[in-house]
């Protein structure tokens, strides 16, 4: 039970007109009804009319706090009294994690998960209901389930911590997708040579995506002369560079040092500048290349340089955990539903060698 009496009409030193009230023995002012979604301002007023309308204030702060309404302080996020609705728990859960260490385009995808929640609530309360007309929208498996998942980190986060009474989504199940193989490249040394006279920026990213299993549309793409070790031997990566969040040294082969020309420590390796190239450089030279090459198939990507140098390190080593190592993924599971996805035969993490 909060400890709170009626508020009460003062003067400023500068003659302005305010409320002022005790809740649970500390003192708060309020010289307008902004806070409690009020448009009375007494200060807008006559001075002769000032003491008469902060008395409606006055009136209208009492019965707000008395009926549960939600006051925040002043210039602040701290909530003095009251209960946040579910919108707003949502809204709160969606900035811690906008503030956090994750990529802009996650940012984007969680925003607008957020936009096409609240565009479907009818009220201010969550419900099942208003999450799977969110995702009705969605005829795409892929789409939905990405949505689906978006709104869930979000959610989960508000009941988690913030307070709200509980998860819709726990209800609602992810649509199976059908597997999809990814698509290795088994004529690689034509590709290649291919690539080389074509661009040799892409060239070198393919390189590098087949022989060091970076990513190439940001691990590669960002990669600066700083990255390397002196001799061109090893690429240092820590966890805000890379997907799965860890330090990474990278074992950078012979075959890729022999057309790499070292630069300055600051420039990016294929700019020759402090900024790398823009986001969709790698992706267009790729799209342009495969229009006039005859060799790549349908499916194949720049991540099939990719795959094809994971099934190469494992089909020499064996390994499961060495594959995972080598890929930067978080766990021996991530690897094994990756070898699935590349139709090597299916394995369980007690058949691996141990380290």
């Amino acid at each position: 039970m909060i400890e709170f009496n009626y508020p009460k009409v003062c003067y400023s030193k500068k003659n302005k007109v305010y409320v002022y009230f005790y809740l649970n023995k500390i003192r708060y002012r309020l010289f307008n009804g902004k806070r409690i979604n009020s448009n009375i301002n007494p200060n807008s007023y006559p001075f002769n009319k000032r003491i008469e309308m902060a008395n409606l204030l006055a009136a209208e702060v009492y019965n707000y706090i008395i009926k549960g309404g939600l006051l925040k302080e002043y210039r602040s996020q701290k909530i003095i009294t009251g209960n946040l609705n579910d919108i707003e728990l949502i809204k709160n859960a969606l900035n811690i994690k906008l503030n956090q260490n994750i990529s802009k385009a996650y940012k984007t995808e969680l925003k607008y998960a957020f936009k096409k929640l609240t565009s479907c609530m009818c009220t201010s309360s969550l419900s099942k209901n208003d999450i799977l007309n969110t995702l009705s929208g969605y005829n795409n498996t892929s789409s939905y389930n990405s949505i689906r998942k978006n709104l869930n980190v979000i959610i989960n986060k508000a009941a988690v911590e913030l307070g709200l009474k509980e998860n819709p989504i726990n209800e609602i199940k992810r649509c199976r997708i059908k597997s999809k193989l990814n698509r290795p490249i088994e004529n690689l040394s034509y590709i290649l040579q291919e690539l080389k006279l074509f661009n040799k920026n892409i060239y070198i990213c393919c390189l590098m995506t087949y022989g060091c299993l970076l990513r190439p549309h940001r691990e590669i793409r960002e990669l600066t002369w700083g990255d390397f070790s002196n001799d061109l031997k090893y690429i240092n990566l820590s966890g805000h560079r890379n997907k799965s969040g860890r330090n990474r040294i990278v074992p950078v082969p012979t075959y890729i040092r022999d057309v790499l020309v070292k630069g300055d420590l600051n420039n990016n390796i294929f700019s020759n500048k402090p900024q790398p190239l823009n986001k969709d450089y790698f992706k267009t030279l790729w799209s342009r290349f495969k229009k006039q090459s005859n060799l790549i198939e349908q499916g194949q990507t720049l991540y099939s340089f990719r795959h094809s140098g994971a099934i190469e390190i494992f089909k020499r080593t064996g390994s499961i955990t060495k594959l995972q190592k080598a890929m930067g993924h978080s766990s021996i599971n991530v690897s094994l539903t990756y070898l699935r996805g590349l139709e090597i035969a299916e394995l369980k993490e007690e058949d691996m060698p141990m380290v």
